[in-house]
Formats: C-alpha cells, structure tokens, sequence
C-alpha cells in the first residue's frame, strides 16, 4: 500500500510541475502519468544512487546544494524515457528541469508530510 501511495504522490508532483513550470508538459490521458511516475520513480532509485555516488565531491564541496542539479537531471531523465516510451511527458532544458525538479520536490514532501502524519500522530496518541 506504502509504494502506492508514493506512487500517487509522485504523479501528484509531477502534474503539479506541469501546470506551474513553463518547459514541462504532459500531453496524454491521466493514467499514463501514473506511468510517467514510475518511471520517475525506477530512475530514482535505479539511477539517482549512482550519480549521487559519482557526484559526491561536488556535493561535498557545495555543502548539499548540488543536489539540485541531480534533482534537475533525474527530471530531465524521466522525460526522456517517458518521451521514449511514449509516455506524453517532457521536459525541454535545463532551467525547466531545474524549476521542475523544486516543484516536485516541495509538493512530494508536502503530500508525503500529510499523508504520512495522520497515521503516526493517531498511532502516537494511543500509546
């Protein structure tokens, strides 16, 4: 139940990127979004450690802020597969990629926040 809800979480993010960030679109039914979100989902956990791996000094050196350029580029990926598996999602440049991937950032934590907050301060208020 817990990866549907991230499931719906990340579609949720992302569509939000789509209507606030001019350079990201989603051109295709309601259900393939879900699609683009696993995608989206995969990549980052297929991917996004071995970048972060690889990235790490410049990660060191900036004290964590590069992590928005790997945001920026996990974005960018995830619209280029979806655009090669036809999916109807894309990102067109970096700055897009960039404004995208703090959208999606703030909303994924936002709706993580709430959904996962209810369950906890009910379980934390019986003990």
């Amino acid at each position: 139940m817990q990866i549907f809800i991230r499931l719906l979480i990340n579609a949720a993010a992302l569509w939000a990127a789509t209507r606030l960030v001019p350079g990201i679109s989603f051109t295709g039914e309601w259900w393939l979004l879900l699609l683009v979100a696993l995608v989206f989902g995969v990549l980052n956990v297929a991917v996004r450690p071995i970048l972060w791996l690889l990235t790490l000094p410049f990660l060191l050196v900036t004290l964590g802020l590069f992590t928005f350029v790997l945001n920026a580029f996990m974005l960018w990926l995830t619209g280029a597969v979806s655009d090669a598996l036809g999916l109807g999602f894309h990102v067109n440049g970096f700055w897009a990629a960039f404004l995208g991937a703090l959208v999606v950032t703030v909303v994924s934590f936002l709706l993580s926040f709430f959904v996962a907050s209810t369950p906890d301060r009910e379980r934390d208020r019986h003990r």
